[in-house]
Protein backbone atom coordinates (compact mmCIF):
# COMPACT_ATOMS: atom_id res chain seq x y z
CA UNK A 1 0.00 0.00 0.00
CA UNK A 2 2.92 2.47 0.85
CA UNK A 3 4.38 1.87 -2.29
CA UNK A 4 1.51 2.55 -3.87
CA UNK A 5 1.37 5.67 -2.64
CA UNK A 6 4.73 6.43 -3.30
CA UNK A 7 4.29 5.74 -6.86
CA UNK A 8 1.27 7.75 -7.19
CA UNK A 9 3.66 10.76 -5.76
CA UNK A 10 6.33 10.46 -7.62
CA UNK A 11 4.29 10.14 -10.86
CA UNK A 12 2.28 13.07 -10.11
CA UNK A 13 5.43 15.31 -8.70
CA UNK A 14 7.38 14.49 -12.09
CA UNK A 15 3.97 15.42 -14.08
CA UNK A 16 3.85 18.56 -12.12
CA UNK A 17 7.41 19.48 -13.33
CA UNK A 18 7.34 18.95 -16.76
CA UNK A 19 3.96 21.00 -16.85
CA UNK A 20 5.53 23.68 -15.28
CA UNK A 21 7.85 23.86 -18.59
CA UNK A 22 6.42 26.84 -20.63
CA UNK A 23 7.30 25.35 -24.52
CA UNK A 24 6.26 28.21 -26.40
CA UNK A 25 7.97 31.14 -24.39
CA UNK A 26 11.12 31.68 -26.67
CA UNK A 27 13.33 33.77 -24.26
CA UNK A 28 14.56 37.10 -26.25
CA UNK A 29 18.76 37.27 -25.91
CA UNK A 30 20.52 40.62 -27.46
CA UNK A 31 22.75 39.02 -29.08
CA UNK A 32 23.77 42.47 -31.36
CA UNK A 33 27.41 42.34 -32.57
CA UNK A 34 29.53 44.86 -30.33
CA UNK A 35 31.41 47.29 -31.97
CA UNK A 36 34.87 48.84 -31.70
CA UNK A 37 36.36 51.79 -33.14
CA UNK A 38 37.48 51.01 -36.84
CA UNK A 39 40.06 51.87 -39.07
CA UNK A 40 41.47 55.27 -39.63
CA UNK A 41 39.17 56.32 -42.39
CA UNK A 42 36.33 56.11 -39.65
CA UNK A 43 33.54 53.94 -39.05
CA UNK A 44 33.16 51.22 -36.56
CA UNK A 45 34.51 47.80 -36.66
CA UNK A 46 33.01 44.54 -35.44
CA UNK A 47 34.88 42.52 -32.54
CA UNK A 48 34.53 39.32 -34.14
CA UNK A 49 37.91 38.19 -34.60
CA UNK A 50 38.91 37.98 -38.72
CA UNK A 51 39.46 34.82 -40.44
CA UNK A 52 43.06 33.73 -40.57
CA UNK A 53 43.50 32.43 -44.23
CA UNK A 54 46.14 29.82 -45.47
CA UNK A 55 47.60 33.12 -46.97
CA UNK A 56 48.28 34.61 -44.14
CA UNK A 57 49.45 31.89 -42.22
CA UNK A 58 51.98 31.16 -45.40
CA UNK A 59 51.31 27.90 -46.05
CA UNK A 60 48.91 25.77 -48.85
CA UNK A 61 45.90 23.85 -47.47
CA UNK A 62 47.59 21.27 -46.16
CA UNK A 63 50.58 19.41 -47.81
CA UNK A 64 51.40 20.37 -51.37
CA UNK A 65 50.03 17.87 -54.46
CA UNK A 66 48.69 15.31 -51.79
CA UNK A 67 45.09 14.24 -51.86
CA UNK A 68 42.86 14.41 -49.51
CA UNK A 69 40.29 11.92 -49.75
CA UNK A 70 40.23 8.21 -48.37
CA UNK A 71 37.71 6.22 -50.02
CA UNK A 72 35.99 2.86 -47.99
CA UNK A 73 34.18 -0.10 -49.20
CA UNK A 74 30.57 -0.47 -48.89
CA UNK A 75 29.24 -1.03 -44.99
CA UNK A 76 33.25 -0.44 -43.59
CA UNK A 77 35.60 1.66 -42.45
CA UNK A 78 38.63 -0.04 -42.97
CA UNK A 79 41.55 1.76 -44.25
CA UNK A 80 42.65 0.53 -47.27
CA UNK A 81 46.23 0.20 -47.64
CA UNK A 82 46.46 2.18 -50.75
CA UNK A 83 45.97 5.31 -48.46
CA UNK A 84 48.70 4.60 -46.35
CA UNK A 85 50.91 7.08 -47.75
CA UNK A 86 48.12 9.90 -48.09
CA UNK A 87 47.78 9.63 -44.30
CA UNK A 88 51.55 9.52 -44.20
CA UNK A 89 51.60 12.89 -45.80
CA UNK A 90 49.46 14.94 -43.94
CA UNK A 91 50.64 13.30 -40.54
CA UNK A 92 54.09 14.63 -41.60
CA UNK A 93 52.43 18.15 -42.52
CA UNK A 94 50.41 18.25 -39.29
CA UNK A 95 53.61 17.77 -37.39
CA UNK A 96 55.65 20.21 -38.75
CA UNK A 97 52.74 22.72 -38.11
CA UNK A 98 51.21 22.02 -35.01
CA UNK A 99 48.94 25.12 -35.44
CA UNK A 100 47.05 23.99 -38.12
CA UNK A 101 43.64 21.78 -37.42
CA UNK A 102 42.09 19.51 -39.60
CA UNK A 103 38.56 18.79 -39.45
CA UNK A 104 38.10 14.88 -40.97
CA UNK A 105 34.37 14.66 -42.85
CA UNK A 106 33.30 10.92 -42.32
CA UNK A 107 30.64 10.49 -45.74
CA UNK A 108 28.92 7.20 -46.97
CA UNK A 109 26.78 6.87 -49.92
CA UNK A 110 22.97 6.73 -49.76
CA UNK A 111 22.14 3.07 -49.04
CA UNK A 112 21.16 2.69 -45.48
CA UNK A 113 19.00 4.88 -42.91
CA UNK A 114 20.51 8.32 -41.83
CA UNK A 115 21.22 7.38 -38.15
CA UNK A 116 23.02 4.10 -39.52
CA UNK A 117 25.20 6.29 -42.05
CA UNK A 118 25.68 9.31 -39.53
CA UNK A 119 27.54 6.29 -37.41
CA UNK A 120 29.17 4.61 -40.17
CA UNK A 121 30.51 7.89 -41.45
CA UNK A 122 31.48 8.86 -38.06
CA UNK A 123 33.81 5.84 -37.93
CA UNK A 124 35.29 6.45 -41.03
CA UNK A 125 36.48 10.27 -39.60
CA UNK A 126 37.63 8.08 -36.47
CA UNK A 127 39.61 5.44 -38.13
CA UNK A 128 41.35 8.52 -40.18
CA UNK A 129 42.00 9.87 -36.46
CA UNK A 130 43.49 7.17 -34.97
CA UNK A 131 45.52 6.47 -38.23
CA UNK A 132 47.19 9.90 -37.59
CA UNK A 133 47.72 9.44 -33.91
CA UNK A 134 49.63 6.50 -34.11
CA UNK A 135 51.98 8.50 -36.51
CA UNK A 136 51.82 11.22 -34.13
CA UNK A 137 49.83 13.75 -34.78
CA UNK A 138 48.02 14.58 -31.27
CA UNK A 139 44.21 14.88 -30.87
CA UNK A 140 43.84 18.84 -30.37
CA UNK A 141 44.62 18.75 -34.32
CA UNK A 142 41.96 16.77 -35.52
CA UNK A 143 38.18 17.04 -35.11
CA UNK A 144 36.40 14.25 -36.68
CA UNK A 145 32.87 14.57 -37.73
CA UNK A 146 29.87 13.19 -40.05
CA UNK A 147 28.04 14.10 -42.40
CA UNK A 148 26.76 10.13 -43.16
CA UNK A 149 24.72 10.56 -46.68
CA UNK A 150 23.85 14.25 -46.98
CA UNK A 151 26.33 15.59 -49.00
CA UNK A 152 27.42 13.17 -51.76
CA UNK A 153 30.07 13.84 -53.80
CA UNK A 154 28.68 12.50 -56.96
CA UNK A 155 25.08 12.36 -57.67
CA UNK A 156 23.58 8.92 -59.14
CA UNK A 157 22.52 5.10 -57.61
CA UNK A 158 24.91 2.75 -59.28
CA UNK A 159 27.71 1.62 -58.15
CA UNK A 160 30.27 4.31 -59.25
CA UNK A 161 28.50 7.25 -57.51
CA UNK A 162 28.06 5.23 -54.02
CA UNK A 163 32.19 4.45 -54.32
CA UNK A 164 33.01 8.31 -54.78
CA UNK A 165 30.48 9.30 -51.66
CA UNK A 166 31.88 6.52 -49.38
CA UNK A 167 34.87 8.73 -47.86
CA UNK A 168 36.81 10.56 -45.31
CA UNK A 169 37.87 14.19 -46.12
CA UNK A 170 40.60 15.63 -44.49
CA UNK A 171 39.75 19.59 -44.50
CA UNK A 172 42.31 22.12 -43.10
CA UNK A 173 41.27 25.06 -41.44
Amino acid sequence: MIKRIFLAVAVAVAMAGCSSVPLNDVPVVDKSATTVPGPAGGGTQSSVAPVVTDSAIGTTQGPANVARIVYFDYDSYVIKPEFQSLIEAHARFLKANNGRRVNIEGHTDERGGREYNLALGQRRSEAVRRALGLLGVPDSQVEPVSFGKEKPAAPGSDEAAWAKNRRAELVYR
